[in-house]
């Protein structure tokens, strides 16, 4: 059956109110072909997260609303691998006890600090270096990034494509973990790899349909606005890191503003809205920005040292490459199932940018 994560939001929760919840479910989980693996409780945030086995989302939903009324705000369908590779279990903690009333009491918060690194496609990078030089470089650079997130104590999360996710509970060691990789990467390396590294923090559920998909996809997005000596830090994180610590290292970072942070996740958020629509050009991304030409053209060079037209086609291009990753080897349908006009202008802008055809990409990959 599919595994299901919800979020609810309760002013004022105690875990003791959640634990108690949370037994009422167990007793009738069955009647509703449910399985209630386990649960975060963040009294700080006022949130919990349910981990539930189920056959549909509605089964959820009636379950927490027969036993006691807390209706979930979200919920999304998780894969129990990468929910445990971010917050480190599926079921109870193995130290939580229960009580001479039977109720076992923990508070275990689900809020985590993401360490973020971006390298270019590394099928791209077998063409440029060869397939035993690219191979070589990769393996180095991942053994330096898991050196380091085992000495910090940091979890990989499981993940498609390139590149790492890094889940800390502390933002302290987070920071640290990324300055040591950092470190350890050379300028020419990280030039070689296109490596940028950036470090965000957030709730397994907000926005997205994915587990830590918004902390994630900010933390990506930022990194195109650091340089690869730099490490992109969210305001979120600086926040729960001591003031004195960046004092000594304050050029290793790059932070934004919260507004700036805020822009820049619209700015995507609408190309992920549009971004296969033909039709969808700069007077419609200003319009969807509710900016003006001149607004939208400093923010995006601003934020990703892109005009608004080359974030487009940019962001377009990526997104064709996501799509022969999953078998459309027709590169016609590829075309125009990425919001490009015609082949022909897809072929020379993919040439253009990454220095070989489309064909010859889909040849490499498969």
């Amino acid at each position: 059956m599919p595994i299901y994560m919800d979020v609810h939001i309760v002013p004022g929760v105690k875990a003791r109110d959640v634990a108690e919840a949370h037994s009422m479910d167990l007793l009738i989980q069955n009647d509703h072909a449910c399985k209630c693996m386990t649960y975060w409780i963040d009294e700080a945030r006022e949130t919990i997260f349910c981990l539930i086995e189920a056959p549909h989302k509605e089964a959820v939903i009636a379950m927490h609303d027969k036993s006691h009324g807390l209706v979930p705000h979200k919920i999304i369908e998780v894969d129990s691998t990468v929910v445990e590779s971010f917050l480190g279990r599926i079921y109870d903690p193995e130290d939580a006890k229960a009580g001479d009333d039977g109720l076992k009491v923990f508070s275990d918060p689900s809020y985590r600090i993401l360490v973020v690194t971006v390298i270019t496609d590394p099928v791209l990078l077998q063409y440029k270096l060869g397939k035993e030089k690219a191979n070589e470089l990769l393996r180095q650079h991942n053994q330096v990034i898991r050196k380091n997130l085992d000495l910090y104590g940091g979890r990989e999360v499981e993940q498609e494509g390139h590149g790492f996710i890094i889940s800390f509970t502390s933002a302290a060691k987070a920071v640290a973990c990324a300055l040591a990789i950092q470190k350890e990467v050379s300028a020419e390396e990280a030039d070689i790899l296109g490596f940028k590294i950036s470090i965000n923090s957030g709730e397994p559920i907000e926005t997205s349909n994915k587990i830590f998909g918004d902390t994630v996809q900010l933390a990506q997005h930022m990194c195109a606005h650091a340089n690869c000596l730099q490490v992109a830090l969210a305001s979120s994180v600086k926040a729960l890191v001591a003031k004195d610590y960046f004092q000594n290292s304050v050029n290793n970072f790059l932070t934004l503003t919260p507004q700036d942070e805020e822009v820049l996740k619209l700015l995507f958020d609408k190309l992920e809205a549009h971004w296969q629509d033909s039709e969808f050009d700069v007077d419609d991304y200003c319009l969807a920005m509710a900016m003006s030409k001149s607004q939208l053209y400093r923010k995006t060079i601003a934020l990703t040292g892109l005009s608004p037209n080359l974030l487009i086609k940019e962001f377009r291009l990526e997104k064709a490459k996501e799509l022969m990753k999953k078998q459309y080897y027709n590169i016609s349908q590829v075309t125009f199932d990425a919001g490009f006009t015609s082949p022909s202008y897809f072929t020379k802008c993919f040439k253009k940018k990454y220095g070989l055809l489309p064909v010859n990409y889909v040849e490499m990959l498969h």
